[in-house]
């Protein structure tokens, strides 16, 4: 590996902790309901707080804590600036749930992820779809998963006919 440059495991890694990141932000923004502007300067303490309970070693906390959190910031910041043409795609696709009945968790996790197939060009939308999905089997119910999988499914065929607008070119 040359200078600072990661490898790709490193910043699979780092994006992987982002979105878990990403999902304590925007978790506590709908359990506190605080400004995005206020989760925001919280972010620091947040990633600390996951640092600790992830257990990775010194070397890797050292090496990634910038990429995780320059990432989960990322994706948080763009479902506030988003979130309403958001939220209203995930209540349509969602049949029979309102998005506020949902469980926290799930519709969470929903968000981040049309927030990262929408305006993330960078990260291919199966990516993107995959790494929800790990993320309902780790946080959210058994169930979970599969109404993840089956929502965002919807919305990535559906994106070639109706793309919000300020989305990024895929």
């Amino acid at each position: 590996m040359k200078g600072d440059a990661l490898t790709t495991r490193s910043r699979v890694g780092a994006r992987r902790r982002g979105r878990e990141l990403g999902l304590a932000l925007l978790y506590a923004a709908d359990v506190s309901h605080n400004t995005p502007s206020h989760i925001m300067q919280q972010a620091g303490a947040v990633l600390s707080m996951l640092l600790d309970h992830w257990g990775m070693p010194r070397q890797e906390v050292v090496k990634l804590t910038a990429q995780i959190e320059a990432f989960g910031c990322r994706l948080a910041k763009v479902y506030f600036q988003y979130a309403e043409t958001i939220d209203e795609t995930i209540s349509e696709q969602a049949e029979g749930w309102r998005i506020e009945r949902m469980p926290l968790v799930d519709r969470n996790i929903l968000r981040l992820a049309l927030a990262e197939m929408w305006y993330v060009p960078d990260v291919p939308v199966g990516a993107t779809i995959d790494e929800a999905v790990e993320l309902a089997k780790e946080y959210a119910t058994p169930e979970s998963g599969k109404f993840i999988n089956g929502i965002l499914g919807a919305v990535a065929r559906q994106e070639a006919l109706e793309i919000p607008e300020g989305r990024g070119d895929r």
